[in-house]
């Protein structure tokens, strides 16, 4: 193989790898910090929305928060930010989210945060799913 053709089959490959790794941002970058039933567990990712102002982010993160079954929902437009409840336990103790939409250079930054309280559980997978579920929502 010519110098050119491996030049070229390198950059497919690079971009391939590049596209990947952007459609698997949001489920690369969640974290849960907590211990189960012993303290709450806060459960967060994070993914770019690239061409969307905050303000149109924000709009269409507060529809996908309400098809997720959310209540309670609050749109704040001075913290670009979008808060709502859940509580599905029967407990009457609600399970927070918080996601904003900043402006990060070219794109909008949705951050999604879920707080489960001490002696609640929730499957992590499900989270993980539910919080990119939102943080797509908000590409509209």
């Amino acid at each position: 193989m010519g110098p050119i053709k491996t030049c070229l089959l390198a950059m497919a490959t690079l971009t391939a790898a590049t596209t990947s790794a952007w459609a698997q941002a949001c489920p690369g970058n969640f974290k849960a910090d907590g211990v189960p039933m012993v303290t709450g567990i806060t459960y967060r990712s994070w993914d770019l929305v690239k061409g969307k102002a905050p303000a149109a982010v924000l709009k269409n993160l507060a529809s996908a928060v309400a098809a997720e079954g959310f209540a309670g929902i609050r749109v704040d437009n001075a913290t670009s930010s979008v808060a709502a409840i859940q509580e599905t336990s029967g407990s009457g103790r609600p399970q927070t989210l918080r996601v904003t939409a900043r402006q990060s250079g070219p794109a909008t930054r949705v951050d999604a945060v879920f707080v489960v309280q001490a002696g609640q559980v929730a499957p992590e997978a499900y989270v993980r799913d539910a919080l990119c579920r939102i943080i797509a929502g908000g590409r509209g």
